[in-house]
């Protein structure tokens, strides 16, 4: 084979033949040179390199052989010093290949990342922009990134701006990174600038996520922190339009603004911005950000001095420099209240509070305090006030009346009534104060002549809530005026001008039911007592329950201390009227009134009757207390016999809990009247309702009554009844509920106990607890009676009703849920049962148990 580029020729082994073969046949086949490139892959790199370079020859536009072929010339210099011959034949390589392949960007990629390697800068650097004159636009974005990681870390700041710029053109949303760039190198003038036209730029999406107005707030730092570094912008112009742009920011931006001056060395320049911020700022955080900021600046002024003065010496004009700046720093601490409440008037100028606020700052300075109230009247919108704004005036009147200025104030006060309020209780309030003031000054026909004034019916009429029509117009209804009138007039006028005031309020239907009650003894403390009924009457007319409960209640007793038992039936009356339509809360007084006007002036069962109608009038609550009083009473007039109905009538309307007290005294006032049959009746009536586990107490008194005045007889049917009741309760939802809990909380197991050993066979329907216990009680009722007979009680109880009663009061306890995997219910709970028994116990669990799942054990 003939000699490549002077070296002598190749020499083929036998494997090669059949490639050698395949390429003669197909020399423009790549797979061909690929399946010849691959076998010879672990041979001789240049056997190898020989063969890529004859592909190329004969297929000198294949990609896929090129970027083989120069990946595999890379990977033999891998390892080498980059001083050897080696690596410029690669880069010669490379070369060749870009004649052809000059439009793939991966070869280009390759041979600059190979050149980077190398630290051939220049080479490196030109290639890079041979790259991307020779590629489309649109492969661009792959270059740039290794070129901007190229050129960055190049100690030459000045090729990398360049290189940035030209890649700003293109890619004009990456400024962020070319600014951090020049931060990072010192070039602070041009980032300013950049940042700048970033922040101008209303199009521009940072890639970093940060909004304008953190680009801003950098900008600001960047520019306010180096003034030295940075020349080619207006700082206070960019600044202050970012105090126009951004109003929720402010304090920071004045912050920023001042510390530029304060690193230029323009320390009165910072003062002054200082200044101009505090006076400006709305927010109280923006206000705390440059108050302590300028604190701060201060604070260093007085310690630069300090120094300064100990390492130079001190003279006198060093003392006198000092004491300035000791003297302007102690004025801004002691202005920070007075500034603080500038702000917040700035921030709302309507709030009442805070010009209160001001006037206080001011003490001790009465021209401020009254600048400070005049402006005050003057900004104030009494309908976008926030508090009372007629304060504003009535203070500021009383600030010149405690200066005996009463002219003054009494223009003030005249001004004041003229200001179109929100609501009509300001100017009423102010018509008051005005009064009142005259008569701290003892003008009391002058206090008079303004609260008539005040009083007095405008020309046009309106209606006190129509909020359409100025408070002047509609002052002539406010109670707190005519309230205040009255009182004057019975304090200093006539009694005709007095009960023209009242009778006017009335008229113009304002009055509250202490205004009625107020004319009326008005007019009694005059001896007019008709007339101080009639105001009464009128009152009466003006209101409805239960605002006329007060007057209702004042009128009947008046009428009652007047007349007593005079006019009774016109007394009556006005009882009866008062008690048609009377709630039940309020009718309990008015019925003990009229029941007492029954007893010292009436007759007794008129009283009666009205005690009777109470106990049903009155509510649920107080019914127990209204018939304690009706059997008191009756007990007194007639006698305690009379009182028996009563009792019955309590027992059957109130509640349980009551009626049981009721069944006490009943049966304790029978007993003492020696109706002991009576008293027994009561006794057992009440024990159907009393539960024995809730009321030991009427348990334990029915037992000492029986101890006292019963025999055996007594106390077994005692006894019964009170099984018999133990037995209903327990069958109750209620109470089944609440003994399975107390079964398997127990500790003890006593409830479990109790219902296994009643259902025990072998023992009888009285226990023997219950016997000794009967056997006891009758032992102390009669010593002399003969001992209770178990045989014949075993015989009563085991007969087929008593069977029957056993199973109905006590089987039930057992059928809870919870003692039936105790209780084994069967035809052996009870061998002595009739055959009766049985099947009458058999038919009543049937019923017991048909909607259930217990039928099972039947």
């Amino acid at each position: 084979m003939p000699s490549l580029n002077g070296k002598s020729d190749v020499t083929f082994e036998d494997d090669d033949l059949p490639y050698e073969e395949e390429i003669i046949r197909n020399p423009y086949s790549v797979k061909c040179w690929m399946r010849y490139i691959e076998f010879k892959q672990n041979g001789p790199k240049s056997t190898l390199n020989m063969i890529y370079e004859r592909a190329l020859k004969e297929l000198p536009g294949s990609y896929k052989l090129w970027y083989n072929y120069l990946r595999e010339r890379r990977k033999q210099v891998k390892g080498k010093c980059i001083t050897e011959p080696a690596y410029e034949e690669v880069n010669n390589c490379h070369e060749r290949g870009l004649v052809f392949m000059h439009k793939m960007p991966r070869i280009w990629l390759d041979y600059c990342q190979f050149l980077v390697s190398q630290c051939k800068i220049t080479r490196s650097r030109r290639t890079f922009d041979r790259a991307l004159r020779a590629l489309p636009v649109t492969q661009h974005p792959r270059i740039w990134p290794l070129y901007l990681r190229f050129v960055r870390n190049l100690p030459l700041p000045e090729t990398a701006i360049r290189v940035y710029r030209r890649y700003l053109k293109l890619s004009p949303e990456n400024a962020e990174e070319y600014i951090d760039y020049l931060r990072s190198v010192g070039r602070l003038d041009e980032a300013a600038v950049r940042l700048a036209a970033v922040v101008n730029d209303e199009g521009f999406v940072s890639k970093e996520g940060k909004s304008n107005y953190q680009l801003w707030h950098e900008l600001c730092d960047l520019i306010s922190q180096n003034p030295d570094k940075v020349t080619s912008l207006n700082v206070g112009a960019i600044i202050r339009g970012g105090l126009t742009r951004f109003t929720d920011q402010l304090g920071k931006l004045w912050c920023s603004l001042a510390d530029y001056y304060i690193r230029s060395g323009h320390f009165e320049k910072a003062r002054d911005v200082y200044e101009e911020a505090i006076l400006t700022v709305v927010t109280v955080r923006d206000f705390t950000q440059v108050f302590d900021s300028y604190a701060q600046f201060e604070e260093s002024m007085i310690a630069a001095k300090m120094e300064t003065t100990a390492e130079m010496g001190q003279d006198e004009d060093d003392d006198i420099d000092l004491e300035l700046r000791l003297a302007r720093f102690e004025q801004l601490i002691a202005r920070r209240p007075l500034l603080l409440n500038s702000v917040l008037l700035r921030q709302n100028p309507h709030n009442v509070h805070e010009w209160h606020k001001r006037v206080k700052l001011y003490e001790g300075n009465p021209r401020q305090i009254i600048n400070t109230y005049t402006e005050a009247v003057q900004t104030v919108d009494p309908v976008k006030a926030t508090g009372k704004p007629h304060c504003l005036w009535v203070f500021f009147a009383k600030f010149y009346e405690e200066n005996e200025q009463l002219d003054d104030a009494r223009t003030i006060f005249e001004k004041a009534t003229k200001v179109n309020y929100k609501q009509v209780d300001d100017l009423a309030a102010v018509w008051c104060e005005y009064g009142e003031m005259e008569l701290r000054h003892e003008n009391y026909e002058q206090a008079l002549r303004i609260l008539r004034k005040a009083t007095a019916i405008p020309s046009k009429k309106a209606e006190y809530f129509d909020s359409s029509e100025p408070v002047q117009n509609r002052v002539y209804k406010s109670l707190k005026v005519w309230s205040m009138l009255a009182d004057l007039e019975e304090s200093l006028g006539t009694f005709q001008s007095t009960k023209a005031v009242y009778d006017r309020i009335i008229d113009l239907r304002i009055a509250t039911p202490q205004i009625i009650i107020n004319y009326a003894m008005f007019l009694e403390e005059h001896n007019y007592f008709e007339e101080s009924f009639k105001a009464y009457e009128r009152g009466i007319a003006l209101f409805r329950w239960p605002n006329v409960y007060d007057i209702w209640n004042t009128y009947l007793t008046k009428f009652i201390d007047r007349y007593g038992g005079k006019k009774l039936e016109r007394a009556r009356d006005l009882f009866e009227q008062a008690l048609d339509g009377c709630p039940a809360k309020f009718a309990k007084t008015i019925y003990l009134l009229y029941a007492k006007l029954e007893e010292e002036y009436g007759l007794a069962r008129h009283a009666m009757a009205v005690y009777e109608r109470a106990t049903q009038a009155v509510e649920t609550e107080e019914r127990h207390h209204m018939f304690n009083i009706y059997i008191k009473r009756a007990a007194e007039i007639y006698g305690v016999t009379y009182t028996r109905a009563i009792y019955q009538k309590a027992i059957e309307v109130l509640p349980d809990e009551h009626a049981r007290e009721m069944c006490l005294r009943f049966a304790d006032m029978e007993s003492k009247l020696g109706e002991i049959d009576r008293a027994r009746a009561i006794y057992s009536y009440c024990s159907q309702i009393c539960d024995p586990r809730v009321t030991a107490n009427f348990w334990q008194t029915w037992k000492e009554f029986e101890i006292r005045h019963g025999n055996e007889d007594t106390i077994r049917e005692m006894l019964r009844i009170k099984r018999s009741v133990q037995a209903t309760y327990n069958t109750q939802v209620n109470f089944m509920s609440s003994q399975m809990l107390k079964a398997t909380t127990s500790s003890t197991g006593t409830g479990e106990w109790a219902c296994t050993n009643m259902l025990d066979p072998d023992k009888n329907f009285l226990s023997d607890n219950s016997r000794s216990e009967l056997a006891e009680l009758a032992k102390q009722a009669n010593p002399d009676e003969i001992d209770i007979d178990d045989d014949e009680d075993e015989d009563d109880d085991q007969g087929p009703d008593g069977n029957f009663i056993f199973i109905k009061t006590h089987l039930l306890i057992a059928f809870s849920p919870w003692h039936l995997q105790r209780c084994s219910l069967n035809r052996r709970v009870c061998p002595q049962l009739s055959l009766e028994g049985l099947k009458m116990t058999e038919r009543f669990l049937t019923d017991f148990c048909k909607d259930k799942d217990y039928s099972l054990l039947l």
